[in-house]
């Protein structure tokens, strides 16, 4: 029997046009302890996990970076990023494809690398309520991006084997977590990725945004 695939979402840069938001956060947050960072550099980075964060952290700047001071740099971020959150809005045609696979009857879940105190203002300008919608957060799992445990957990939630669903995310760190755990990856550019570097990854396909998506949604196999 025939069955729809179903579709795990990266947040950041994906659903909400939130990516620079998080950089200048982060920016604040690094030169709060004194270290100094480049923003494209900061930019490369969002996605990745906290360790790997921090690894890359230590490989470009020659700072070591303690437990202590990690859990500052991200206490920091959230609380610059609350701030900054006002201005974050749904990328175009995100609400209408969430909505569209809802009166498809296509299972959908949000997977992404921040922790819900970041999260949530996302989530109030999608309309996301996650009580009714599986949002798995870094808060969730033992490791992030691009270990695959995020969206083999959002996998799990909705009760489908993660190698029938589609990865749709704006990064490489999410386009190497979906070949990690044998899923599709769909990539969007409103993250700032080219299709070379999205497509080297492992993306099958590659949008401008989810409205372009939404446009071709029967190439991903969302037929409605």
């Amino acid at each position: 029997m025939r069955s729809e695939p179903a579709f795990l979402f990266d947040l950041d840069g994906t659903l909400v046009d939130s990516v620079y938001q998080h950089v200048m956060a982060w920016q604040e947050a690094l030169n709060a302890e004194g270290i100094e960072l480049s923003v494209w550099r900061i930019h490369r980075k969002i996605g990745m996990s906290g360790g790997l964060f921090t690894n890359q952290l230590l490989r470009e700047t020659g700072t070591a970076i303690t437990e202590e001071t990690s859990e500052r740099l991200r206490l920091r971020h959230a609380e610059a990023y609350g701030r900054l959150s006002a201005s974050v809005r749904p990328l175009p045609g995100a609400i209408d494809l969430l909505a569209a696979l809802s009166d498809a009857g296509i299972k959908w879940a949000i997977a992404t690398s921040g922790r819900m105190e970041t999260a949530q203002y996302n989530l109030e300008r999608l309309g996301v309520d996650p009580d009714k919608v599986p949002v798995i957060t870094r808060d969730l799992v033992k490791y992030a991006k691009p270990d695959p445990d995020l969206f083999i957990a959002a996998a799990e939630r909705l009760g489908v084997p993660i190698e029938g669903s589609i990865v749709i995310g704006d990064s490489i760190w999410d386009m190497l977590a979906a070949q990690r755990c044998r899923a599709l990856g769909v990539g969007l550019l409103c993250g700032g990725y080219g299709t070379d570097e999205l497509e080297r990854a492992g993306a099958c396909r590659v949008y401008e945004d989810p409205a372009d998506m939404l446009v071709h949604l029967d190439e991903v196999g969302g037929r409605r």
